[in-house]
């Protein structure tokens, strides 16, 4: 079980941080967050939401209880990773430097398949 939490724990921590981190320009509507996300074709409006999402995302999978809002979180969180991706290979062509964003799904699947051994392993 220790094992178990402990890697839960260094998974969840790097996905929170992640998305944490990038969920500050969005919410601060930041120049540069701004004409990243309009060159994808977003609307200027979606902004401070999407980074809103993901701070309450970043949220309920760090607090502990609340099973099924922390399904939706892990949920809204690959739906924005998948989004991202997705949206950035529809703009340009496909480059080297875009396998980067598999680096955001590891801490993702990570944290998700521990917190079902963790809940396992407590029943």
């Amino acid at each position: 079980m220790k094992k178990t939490n402990i890697i839960y724990w260094v998974f969840t921590g790097l996905l929170a941080a992640f998305m944490l981190f990038s969920s500050i320009p969005d919410i601060l509507v930041v120049p540069d967050a701004v004409t990243f996300m309009t060159h994808l074709g977003y609307p200027k409006y979606i902004i401070p939401f999407l980074g809103v999402a993901k701070l309450l995302g970043v949220i309920a999978i760090l607090i502990p209880g609340f099973p099924r809002i922390k399904e939706w979180a892990y949920a809204g969180l690959a739906f924005d990773l998948i989004g991202a991706t997705y949206s950035i290979v529809a703009v340009g062509p496909i480059q080297v430097s875009m396998l980067g964003m598999v680096v955001f799904f590891i801490p993702l699947i990570g944290s998700y398949l521990y917190y079902h051994k963790r809940l396992n392993l407590a029943q």
